[in-house]
């Protein structure tokens, strides 16, 4: 249980490894050498080539932990034959810290602003700042850092300053790509699967329920931009080759603005639109137990805790490509 008065700092490290089991081994256990650092989850997808590790702990634990799995990617990891469904820009991709306990926002985004310099100066990997981190509003959004990925990182280099560390594209950053670090509020990384290997289907899908939608032709040939449904969603489309379907891959940003279930029910909807169907979902890394919650309540008219769970696992088909287990997978329980 979390200590009343202890300060406690999620952090959700994303790195372009998800095959190579030794290597994800050696990154987790350069985070289990913290002391006072719980590691929640490690979950590696073959498909994506990516692992979500998450863990927890006092902020400058936390911090140690972050520094220490950064260093040891950007040493085992070589981006230039890296290849992988997800987007990436680096070997760490993305470090976002969250606060979870007794821990204002403000503090993690010093938190994660340390963590870059530390990252930059002594690692000599380019960091970008994002989410409530940003120093400028067009950094905010990760999507906008990554533009272009990884293979675009030495055209990005040029025309964005990294915040910290080096701008001088060469062999050490090539190996090492760029890392993105930031603080905000919970995630959710949820997948929604289609009966449909066809990648173009999950595009549209994604382009229609994303809320910075999609762009189409007007009637004069001119390209405008149309909003998406679903609000605090971030979404694209991937193709998951070794089980024959394709997926609408989210970032669900606010979830009790935009709940999971909304966000399931809208895609099963419009895949009908596109004559296919949605078989099931999945929750990548770890999910607060009032999402579940919220789903189970929307599914079912029970009042137990237990059985609202398992509504929303059986409705949103969560048990298809892994078994769900709450236990593992809610993080209430995992503190």
């Amino acid at each position: 249980m979390i200590m009343e008065k202890k300060k406690i700092v999620e952090c959700v490290p994303n790195f372009s490894e998800g095959r190579n089991l030794d290597t994800i081994q050696a990154i987790t256990a350069s985070i289990l050498s913290t002391k006072n650092v719980k590691l929640l989850n490690v979950e590696p997808d073959k498909d994506y080539n990516r692992t979500v590790v998450t863990f927890v702990g006092e902020p400058s634990c936390v911090k140690e932990a972050a520094f220490k799995a950064i260093s040891k990617a950007s040493e085992l990891i070589d981006m230039s034959r890296q290849k992988g469904e997800h987007p990436r820009i680096g070997a760490t991709d993305v470090c976002p810290l969250i606060p979870v306990s007794n821990v204002t926002m403000d503090e993690c985004v010093q938190l994660a602003d340390a963590l870059g310099r530390d990252v930059g100066e002594r690692l000599g990997i380019p960091v970008y700042l994002y989410e409530s981190a940003a120093r400028s509003a067009e950094r905010k959004n990760l999507e906008n850092i990554r533009q272009g990925e990884y293979e675009g990182l030495k055209r990005r280099l040029k025309e964005w300053k990294p915040d910290y560390g080096p701008a001088e594209y060469d062999d050490r950053i090539k190996k090492s790509g760029a890392t993105v670090i930031g603080a905000r509020f919970f995630l959710i990384a949820y997948n929604v699967n289609l009966k449909t290997k066809n990648v173009c289907i999950a595009h549209q899908l994604a382009g229609k329920v994303r809320e910075s939608g999609c762009l189409i032709q007007d009637e004069a040939g001119k390209k405008v931009r149309v909003p998406g449904i679903l609000k605090y969603v971030k979404a694209i489309g991937i193709e998951l080759k070794g089980y024959n379907i394709s997926q609408v891959s989210m970032n669900l940003t606010n979830y009790e603005k935009t709940p999971i279930y909304r966000a399931f029910e809208t895609v099963k909807e419009l895949a009908k639109e596109y004559g296919t169907e949605v078989t099931g979902s999945e929750i990548v890394g770890l999910v607060p137990k009032k999402a579940l919650i919220d789903a189970g309540v929307y599914y079912t008219d029970s009042h137990s805790e237990g059985a609202l769970i398992q509504a929303a696992v059986e409705n949103l088909g969560l048990n298809q490509l892994n078994t769900f287990e709450p236990k593992k997978k809610i993080i209430e329980y995992l503190l």
